[in-house]
């Protein structure tokens, strides 16, 4: 189970419309409910948390919009599953706009300080690249965190509710408390000795030396205190006031405790982030990543995110083939060996700077083409597969020198939200591993970033470019890929998950399961995954390995994992009704929520 609300969430949203403070003595204990799927109309909200669902849907009853809400759930989210997103971390939004039918996105990706270089993550000592944890638990991972900016500016653009109403319930949360659950003890029991380097996570998360007891109360008064000062002043208060100078100082300067819980085995460096980095960072608006699949059209997120790139490759791809004919197990090896032949494309050509020109081939049906004539309906490819070349003169299977593969952690979290207007929000925002950087910011409550691990810490792909290295100001190669389907132009299906670099995978075969196979969309979100990412196994649950393991064509080489994803996600349906859905059981299970209940029969 995801942490339970001690008072009524909406309660703090009883006057937001009139922007009015909220009396403390009006808040009082409840549960929200928490559910895996919802139906019904006037608007719908998905989570991993019953929390964030249920301050999210009091948006909507209370007359906001999709992306109120989202801002609304995100922000709860930064309270109560701190150690997958907050104001510390960045994430991509992807919006369709009932009123002008176009689906437009937000590039809150975190950024490179100025000081960064492509020898960032190269021991000056050894010459070669630190290792993860090294680099991870550092003032050298973090990047510009771009979630705060995300919010303001979707509201800007798209929102009715002002970004202050909005922080107020999630401020709430924060200073009222929630109830520990075991994935809550258990993410900072994974982390305790990298969280014990430091006075300030230490003592926001490891009270006493130990990890919060499962049932007790969480507070996080600090960032309560640090939402209402972001809601008072606005912004710049983070990008160019106090709580800036406080995270640039912690990442030139980590707060290292005078005596550290647990060994760690790496010295903890600093960096140079500094406050005019932090002033001069923007949001991005590119176009939309597009496909056609099976008559719909699929809109995902452009660079630095991968995800729609990959997941648009990989459906045009697919489409070369019946996979509704074929038995469940063939149409899952065409799947596995489409997600290995984009991802071989994408670890070449894809990064923050990469041309235009480049991914528009890297989505052509040409392309799609001279990449699917390589799957072989009885074995699967030896992997690595090399990546093709997409330069407009397709024909045969030719493909480009094979490189190495790099995976990006798995952490984050992502919301669905829509509205009762035809609005529909995918969003999803991270920062980055399980507990980010480690480093919580003193007296501001929030954790900061790892995300410039994302890059590649030393070149990959043999002779051939890299377009993933660090440099000043690049924002590091993402996985994350909200998507947006549109069926005649509306909203068919909106979904999206955690998981780095099996965000990817995750998307798609969901995209499959409901298209192609049949599945509702809580089937689709429930059934056993697998994640082929052009490596020499395929990452895959035991559900998938007892279901398929027997009838896959020889070549594919299973390898057991507890878990992949945590998705959520809504399908529109006609007359006006939705699906809302969550996980039943990964990551503890989700929350589906509907402003109005469908009757049911």
């Amino acid at each position: 189970m995801r942490p339970r609300l001690l008072f009524t969430a909406t309660i703090a949203l009883a006057t937001m419309a009139a922007g009015a403070a909220v009396p403390a003595q009006a808040a009082k204990p409840a549960e929200p409910p928490k559910e895996p799927v919802a139906v019904g109309y006037g608007g719908a909200v998905s989570t991993v948390d019953e929390t964030a669902t249920a301050v999210g849907l009091d948006v909507l009853r209370r007359g906001g919009n999709a992306v109120d809400a989202a801002v609304a759930a995100a922000a709860t989210l930064g309270v109560t599953e701190p150690f997958s997103a907050g104001v510390g971390g960045g994430g991509f939004f992807v919006y369709y706009d009932a009123k002008s039918r176009r689906v437009h996105t937000i590039d809150g990706r975190e950024a490179a300080p100025a000081s960064m270089t492509a020898t960032s993550f190269t021991n000056p000592a050894t010459g070669q690249p630190y290792a993860f944890d090294e680099a991870r638990i550092s003032g050298l991972s973090v990047g510009v965190p771009g979630t705060l900016l995300t919010w303001r500016d979707a509201l800007a653009r798209w929102g009715s509710r002002s970004l202050a109403q909005l922080l107020t319930p999630a401020a709430r949360v924060a200073e009222k408390g929630f109830t520990v659950d075991e994935t809550f003890a258990s993410q900072i029991a994974a982390n305790r000795n990298a969280f014990g380097q430091f006075s300030s996570t230490s003592a926001l998360y490891l009270p006493g030396g130990q990890p919060p007891a499962v049932g007790s109360t969480f507070r996080n008064r600090d960032l309560a205190d640090t939402y209402r000062l972001i809601a008072e002043r606005g912004t710049d208060v983070f990008y160019r006031g106090e709580v800036g100078r406080d995270l640039a100082a912690t990442v030139q300067h980590p707060p290292l405790s005078a005596r550290p819980l647990g060994a760690w085995p790496y010295p903890i460096r600093p960096a140079g982030m500094t406050t005019a980095d932090l002033a001069g960072y923007r949001t991005r608006f590119p176009a939309p990543t597009r496909s056609e699949y099976r008559g719909l059209e699929v809109y995902g997120m452009s660079t630095p995110s991968s995800g729609g790139v990959a997941v648009g490759e990989a459906l045009n791809i697919l489409e070369r083939y019946d996979l509704r004919s074929m038995s469940v197990a063939q149409a899952m090896h065409h799947y596995l060996e489409a997600s290995a032949l984009a991802f071989a494309d994408r670890n070449r050509y894809v990064g923050d700077h990469t041309p235009s020109g480049v991914l528009r081939e890297l989505l052509r049906d040409g392309y799609a083409k001279e990449r699917a004539c390589l799957i072989d309906a009885a074995a699967a490819l030896p992997k690595p597969v090399a990546p093709g070349v997409p330069d407009g003169a397709y024909g045969g299977c030719s493909a480009a020198p094979a490189a190495d593969t790099r995976d990006d952690r798995k952490s984050t979290t992502n919301l669905t939200v829509a509205d009762r207007w035809g609005n529909v929000v995918e969003y999803t925002l991270t920062i980055e591993a399980t507990g980010g950087n480690g480093m919580v910011v003193p007296g501001r409550g929030f954790l900061l970033n790892n995300e410039l691990t994302d890059f590649n810490f030393a070149p990959t792909q043999g002779s051939a470019p890299d377009p993933n290295l660090p440099a000043p100001g690049k924002r590091p190669r993402s996985s994350m890929a909200p998507t947006i389907v549109l069926a005649d132009g509306r909203p068919f299906l909106a979904v999206g998950t955690p998981g780095g670099a099996t965000i990817i995978t995750t998307v798609l075969q969901m995209l499959v399961n409901r298209i192609d196979l049949g599945m509702s969309l809580p089937q689709a979100l429930a059934a056993p995954r697998a994640s082929q990412r052009n490596g020499a196994s395929t990452q895959a649950e035991p559900a998938f390995i007892t279901a398929y393991a027997d009838d896959l064509p020889p070549g594919h080489v299973l390898a057991s994992t507890a878990e992949l994803g945590a998705a959520t996600g809504i399908e529109l349906l006609r007359n006006g009704r939705m699906v809302a859905a969550a996980e039943p059981v990964r990551r503890g299970g989700g929350a589906a929520a509907v402003v109005g209940r469908w009757p049911q029969h």
